[in-house]
Parts: structure tokens; C-alpha cells; sequence
């Protein structure tokens, strides 16, 4: 297992070992066995010196005129994401973001199991979402002194959302990826991902603003030029 994580992993290099992790997952399944870092930057999108810049980070996996073995590559990186073994997983809140959560199919492909949901309506508490049963949030203390959970899905409104991390900490959670609107905080043995979907939209219409300014740009340069005497 990759046990080093170097000081200069910046949170834009972490960012890229998902999506490295994914691209070698399919290259995997589709029989490849060797790539080199030029093959690997062409599929991503990215130059090879900064794949090479990324891997030596954590040690380099590469063999000097043959690349990258694809399994031995996606294994390790797993190993630095630490997702080469189970995570068990719960959603609280069985709303419609919760819901399409728990229908997610990529979670098992990567080793997060949902084990349990859970919501306040007692018209769900007891029903099943993909196979996966809904209980009454009160049960929740009570559930994870019995079931060791590495990570809990927050989907709840904003303002229920802080009152959840007492009992979740207490409970043994490591870790809360939060979809509520509002942020949490949380004791230092938790960590917290806090996640804002229209975070994602905003980048966007920056970039295609951006884009609509460079055009424009570049279309009054072109003009002023051919203007000229």
C-alpha cells in the first residue's frame, strides 16, 4: 500500500487522481496492459510532463522505457485515495438528492458500500431505496454503536444539518460528505467535505463568459487591424 503522502500534493494535484483513477479503471477493462505518459495525457486532456510531475509526487510507478503497467498504476493510485478497500456508507435524509444518491451505481465500482438511510418521515422509515433500508433517524446513535461506519451523507435541509455531527462524531464517523445548503464544522478526527452543486454551474458560465470575452476580444483586434492603413 502507498502510505506516502507528500508535502506537496496540492489540492489541484489530489483533484486529478479521481480522474486518473477512473481513466486506468477503463483502460483496465478494456485489456490495456501498458501506457505510457503521453498516451495517458492525450485521453486526459493534460500534458505528460505534468502526469510525470503528479506520479513523482508519490514516488513515480513508472519503468524506464515502458510507461506504466495500467494495473499496477490504478492500484496504487487506489491506494493513495485509500479505496482499494470497503468504506460502509449512510445517507441521513431521504429527500430527492438523498434518493439519487442511494440509486448512484458508481459508489459499489469504488468500494463505498451503503449500508443504511435514514429520515425523520415516518412514511419512509422501513421502506427500502435501492435495496437499502430507511430507518428512523432517532435509531441512528443506536445503529452506529452497533455498525462501525466510516462515512456519513448529509442530505438534509441546511438548518438540520450541525445538530447531525455530535452524534455522528460520537458515533465513530470518519469522515461527512455534506450536501445540506448550509456548511458544517465538525471535530478534528472528522473530516468534512462540504458540497454546493451550483459551485460546479457558477465555474461554468465563468468559463463560457470567459470565453465570450476572449472572442470578443480577439474580434476587436482583428477589426481595429485590418482598419488601419
Amino acid at each position: 500500500m502507498t502510505n506516502k503522502v507528500p508535502d506537496r500534493a496540492s489540492d489541484a494535484m489530489m483533484r486529478r487522481m479521481p480522474a486518473y483513477y477512473r481513466q486506468l479503471r477503463d483502460l483496465e477493462a478494456l485489456g490495456f496492459i501498458d501506457l505510457s505518459s503521453k498516451d495517458l495525457a492525450r485521453r486526459m486532456n493534460l500534458t505528460d510532463s505534468q502526469i510525470r510531475h503528479d506520479f513523482n509526487a508519490f514516488g513515480g510507478f513508472g519503468r524506464r522505457g515502458r510507461g506504466y503497467n495500467v494495473a499496477l498504476l490504478r492500484r496504487s493510485i487506489g491506494d493513495i485515495l485509500d479505496i482499494n478497500r470497503p468504506h460502509d456508507v449512510i445517507i441521513i435524509g431521504a429527500g430527492n438528492i438523498g434518493r439519487a444518491l442511494a440509486q448512484y451505481k458508481g459508489f459499489p465500482d469504488s468500494g463505498f458500500r451503503l449500508k443504511a438511510i435514514f429520515d425523520s418521515n415516518p412514511e419512509l422509515v422501513g421502506k427500502k431505496i435501492s435495496g437499502v433500508k430507511v430507518f428512523n433517524i432517532s435509531s441512528l446513535s443506536k445503529y452506529l454503536a452497533k455498525s462501525p461506519t466510516d462515512i456519513a451523507i448529509i442530505c438534509t435541509p441546511g438548518d438540520k444539518a450541525q445538530a447531525l455531527v455530535e452524534p455522528l462524531a460520537a458515533g465513530g464517523i470518519k469522515g461527512i460528505w455534506n450536501f445540506a445548503a448550509m456548511d458544517i464544522t465538525a471535530p478534528p478526527q472528522v473530516i468534512v467535505s462540504n458540497v454546493h452543486l451550483t459551485d460546479s454551474l457558477m465555474m461554468l458560465t465563468f468559463r463560457m463568459h470567459e470565453k465570450e470575452v476572449l472572442e470578443e476580444n480577439k474580434s476587436w483586434v482583428s477589426s481595429d487591424v485590418e482598419s488601419k492603413p
